[in-house]
């Protein structure tokens, strides 16, 4: 079903940002279901894991900015799949972890490449070393989420404030935010000079779009620009 959304969200050029939250009250998303993983023959868990690697990469490469709202448990495969959106918020609340090595196998997600790329190879090392699990104030120290929020009474702190977020960025023009993204998704896997031949050639495809001149004649005009994503 979330490969399916995915796959449905990649070309929709309607859709500004996406927000990847849990309605279930206190957790994100547990990891593995072990009692399941218990039953599998092993022949069948490289292909069931590749199979989650695969959504997860699906998540990672949408083109407009992805937000995860953590307001609860984000356990191992739980963390890979908020691992894989652009910006992480959660309650303090909330607990963090690839707990993987306490089963005695290791994150098999995307866990060992973006929790390092993420708050860097070190401490990547240790949590990972240890299954460490962490709460949102933790987490905020080390990096691993941008905000930190205490959480309310309705249990979704984190996700109020990726609507937050999420509304600072839809003002913005709507091709610009997408080869922003590009950009830098690209340009973090290079060189600094590659990096930058990357950048120029994101900036080139905003040059001929009709939101680049809306938005210097609303500057001219004094007023709020309105972008069509064109």
């Amino acid at each position: 079903m979330l490969s399916k959304t995915v796959d449905g969200l990649k070309s929709d050029k309607k859709v500004r940002t996406i927000i990847v939250r849990s309605e279930v009250p206190g957790i994100f998303c547990a990891g593995a279901d072990l009692k399941e993983r218990v039953k599998m023959h092993s022949s069948e868990v490289g292909p069931f894991v590749s199979k989650i690697r695969a959504v997860i990469n699906e998540i990672a490469n949408l083109p407009m900015p992805t937000i995860a709202a953590i307001d609860g448990l984000a356990l191992g495969g739980g963390l890979e799949l908020a691992l894989a959106c652009d910006i992480r918020v959660a309650a303090s609340s909330a607990k963090m972890g690839l707990v993987e090595t306490k089963l005695a196998i290791i994150p098999g997600g995307g866990g060992t490449q973006r929790l390092p790329r993420a708050i860097g190879m070190s401490l990547a090392k240790e949590l990972i070393f240890s299954a460490r699990v962490l709460d949102g104030h933790e987490a905020k120290a080390v990096g691993l989420i941008s905000h930190v929020l205490e959480q309310n009474q309705e249990g979704d702190a984190a996700y109020k404030k990726a609507l937050d977020l999420a509304r600072e960025f839809l003002p913005q023009g709507p091709v610009a935010v997408r080869v922003a993204k590009l950009a830098i998704n690209q340009g973090m896997e290079v060189d600094l000079i590659t990096g930058l031949a990357i950048e120029e050639a994101c900036y080139a495809q905003t040059i001929p779009t009709k939101d680049r001149l809306e938005g210097l004649l609303a500057f001219k005009e004094k007023r709020s620009p309105r972008y069509k994503g064109e």
